[in-house]
């Protein structure tokens, strides 16, 4: 890879391809009326068949794709020894279904995250919400700061060409196609047909009305009520898998608290889309994750942040 964004523009509608087709495999065993096998990793976390024909299917795309990058993922990981990845400097960091929780409760709230990782840092990133429809992705350009774009449908060819906005390519794709459909997608340009959007102002914490928006996980404990508690007045978003930094980018959080265990591939590619559209995603000290391999892969905790130089409330960097 390059110093240059022309591969990241190359290969970014073909990544949302992956990742919608990924997300339809998985959808169709979500919709099927029997029940899937539940096994357990060894660290408890529950795991299906659809995890795993998600990630052949995404592995094998991104290997086509680009031959010559590596790759982890969250059901491949353990095949990868730290010694063989420890070097790496760019690499692919996929959690085929983010959720599975989520999928096993029948919310929808689960996610297909794929991200590219250069130099420490997510410098692609694509998240696929299969059954509520909506696809973020954005790339980093390499000498200005993009903003973020939100693609909407239009009623005429006309309309759609003039809400196109000469910049780099990062956009969320709302209710692309009903679940059932397999017709050819023109991810070129899906990705191209985008309007801008940005992270939401803060809410003026001098009145008696102001109202974080937090965007929370169905399963919280005590560290965010506290957390919570600091901020004063919020209202609570609840979502799961990536979908909650989403959220943040998309202006319709302020905030998502994170501080239970998190691996890199669950945060990767949010962090790309949500630092493309004007947020952050800081750790206890308030610097940006990065991606360092290391054993365990795992994330500090984190907050996602639509003003990263807001004054937040402290938080511990892990339990």
């Amino acid at each position: 890879m390059t110093d240059t964004s022309l591969e990241l523009e190359e290969w970014l509608p073909q990544v949302c391809e992956i990742a919608y087709n990924a997300g339809l495999l998985i959808s169709k065993y979500y919709h099927q009326n029997v029940a899937l096998d539940i096994e357990r990793k060894a660290d408890g976390t529950p795991v299906t068949v659809a995890d795993k024909v998600a990630d052949d299917l995404i592995c094998l795309a991104l290997k086509e794709l680009t031959p010559d990058i590596p790759l982890i993922t969250e059901e491949s990981v353990e095949h990868v020894p730290f010694e063989k990845r420890q070097a790496w400097s760019t690499y692919w960091l996929v959690d085929p279904l983010d959720g599975t929780k989520e999928f096993i409760a029948n919310t929808g709230e689960y996610s297909v995250n794929i991200a590219l990782i250069h130099n420490h840092r997510p410098v692609l990133g694509v998240v696929y919400g299969t059954e509520l429809g909506n696809m973020y992705f954005a790339y980093k350009h390499q000498k200005h700061k993009n903003p973020k774009y939100k693609h909407q449908k239009h009623k005429n060819k006309e309309t759609a060409e003039n809400s196109l906005i000469d910049s780099d390519r990062a956009a969320k794709i709302s209710n692309l196609l009903p679940i059932k459909t397999e017709a050819e997608l023109d991810w070129q340009n899906l990705v191209e047909q985008a309007v801008n959007i940005q992270v939401a102002t803060l809410p003026d914490g001098q009145s008696s009305e102001a109202s974080y928006k937090v965007a929370v996980s169905r399963r919280h404990g005590g560290e965010l009520q506290r957390f919570m508690a600091q901020l004063g007045y919020c209202s609570k978003i609840k979502m799961g898998s990536a979908l909650k930094t989403c959220l943040v980018a998309e202006g319709k959080a302020d905030i998502y608290p994170r501080f239970g265990p998190t691996s890199l591939w669950d945060t990767a590619a949010a962090q790309c889309i949500l630092e493309v559209a004007g947020g952050a995603v800081l750790n206890a000290a308030g610097h940006p994750l990065e991606y360092i391999q290391t054993e365990s892969l795992l994330n500090p905790f984190f907050i996602a942040v639509s003003h990263k130089d807001h004054n937040w409330p402290a938080f511990a960097e892990v339990m």
